[in-house]
């Protein structure tokens, strides 16, 4: 039995010497130092010899493991550095490193961001507030009555009786109206919902930027003005837009935004972004302002429309749709 741990150890350093590269190396670990490896093998054959001779074939078949582990590992190392080496050797520095894939932010994120920018130049807050409202932010304190066709429920995402998905993001400047005495500057961006029939300018669910005046003096002077210089820095100054008289429960008077839009074959029309108007003395009575006293003006744009009159967009579902082909494009 002691010859034939000797011999194994001999074949195993012999086999060893052969060894000229990392893909033969395990194949030589598989061979002897595995759980099944004439060496593990050797060492549980040890249990099968009489009493007397244990101590001494222990002792050997622990040295010739040592010594083919020994020689194993320095071999590894050895084709480990000498392969590093290679790899290094053959790195061209001279051709063109390999482009680096980055991630950015969404087209309606970026957009989104630009808006901030261009209100944050002209003095005005961002407020936020929650997606899931109740019905005195989404309707009473707007002045939205009960037998308005706004508040039907195949109109709107209703959760229970009182609560639903906001329909607009008119709820954060009545949350803002009850917590803030005027002066009151302030956009409020976010996702609202509606069911809506999904098509090429629809979506149940889209974002919206609203903005608020309120002070002392207000005018729809002021309101246009604003909304001139927003359009002209978002989109050029070249932009063509105008008024179209309109009718929202929240505001008196009342606008539609329109742009004018051209497409590929030149042909120009008006395209809704939005709704505006100076706000209904009713509002400022639900939240607590004096409506003797001040006097403000609202407006609330589509974001994706913004962004498609932008960048000539044609369908609001490309937004939606998680295409990198379109994504990476902006």
């Amino acid at each position: 039995m002691l010859e034939q741990f000797k011999k194994t150890g001999k074949d195993a350093l012999a086999d060893l010497k052969k060894v000229t590269d990392l893909r033969t190396l395990e194949e030589f670990r598989i061979k002897y130092l595995s759980r099944k490896g004439r060496i593990i093998q050797m060492l549980s054959q040890i249990g099968k010899l009489p009493s007397e001779q244990k101590p001494l074939a222990g002792q050997l078949a622990n040295k010739i493991k040592k010594e083919v582990t020994k020689a194993f590992e320095h071999l590894k190392s050895t084709l480990l550095q000498s392969r590093q080496e290679t790899s290094k050797e053959l790195i061209d520095v001279t051709l063109p490193g390999r482009p680096v894939r980055i991630g950015k932010t969404h087209v309606i994120t970026q957009t989104l961001n630009e808006l901030l920018e261009i209100f944050g130049r002209m003095g005005f807050a961002v407020a936020y507030g929650p997606e899931v409202e109740d019905e005195w932010h989404n309707f009473i304190a707007l002045n939205i009555s009960p037998e308005h066709p706004a508040r039907d429920p195949s109109d709107n995402f209703y959760i229970d009786d009182d609560t639903l998905l906001r329909s607009q993001t008119s709820t954060i400047q009545i949350r803002v109206m009850e917590r803030t005495k005027p002066p009151i500057r302030v956009v409020a961006p976010g996702r609202v919902y509606r069911p809506d029939t999904v098509d090429a300018t629809h979506m149940y669910m889209f974002y919206q930027l609203e903005a608020l005046v309120v002070d002392e003096g207000v005018s729809m002077v002021d309101m246009k003005t604003t909304i001139e210089q927003f359009i002209h820095a978002f989109l050029g100054p070249d932009t063509k837009w105008r008024f179209r008289p309109s009718f929202f429960p929240f505001t008196e008077p009342s606008a539609e935004v329109d742009l004018l839009l051209k497409d590929k074959s030149g042909k120009e029309s008006w395209v809704e972004m939005g709704g505006c108007g100076m706000v209904d003395p009713n509002v400022f009575d639900a939240v607590g302002i004096d409506s003797e006293k001040y006097t403000g003006w609202a407006f609330g744009f589509g974001i994706e429309r913004l962004a498609m009159r932008k960048y000539g967009i044609t369908d609001i579902r490309l937004f939606f749709e998680n295409d990198l082909r379109f994504l990476e494009q902006f």
